[in-house]
């Protein structure tokens, strides 16, 4: 299983990259795309200085669900889903891309919904990085 790990390089943290992702900026354009009950937000960013493919967050936001159980279990099954299959796609060399998943469904959804909402979206990703 060597391989599988998240590191902390991996993880989108910066304020400003997260402003740039969500916010409109005129130097790289957004992409998204929506598989239920996912929601991918991504941008090109050649000036993030880790080595990192990819740098990801996940957001469950508290109006989709109250209780904070339930959102810790969600960004659970979503960093999970992430994490085992991460590494199935292929990017250009020396692309870096900044990624956010949004949850977007009501109540708690199974791990198996989400892991095939997770391939369609790593999939479109990978399409639209190679284009």
């Amino acid at each position: 299983m060597k391989g599988l790990r998240l590191y902390k390089k991996e993880k989108l943290c910066s304020t400003i990259a997260i402003e740039q992702l969500f916010g409109n900026s005129a130097d790289t354009p957004t992409h998204g795309a929506l598989a239920y009950p996912l929601r991918a937000v991504w941008r090109d960013n050649p000036t993030r200085h880790s080595d990192a493919p990819i740098a990801f967050l996940i957001s469950v936001p508290k109006r989709r669900l109250r209780h904070a159980v339930d959102r810790v279990t969600m960004r659970r099954r979503i960093r999970e889903a992430y994490r085992l299959h991460h590494q199935d796609f292929d990017l250009p060399q020396g692309c870096r891309i900044d990624l956010a998943f949004v949850y977007v469904g009501n109540g708690l959804t199974s791990y198996a919904a989400v892991e095939k909402a997770m391939l369609r979206l790593l999939a479109d990703v990978a399409k639209s990085a190679a284009q």
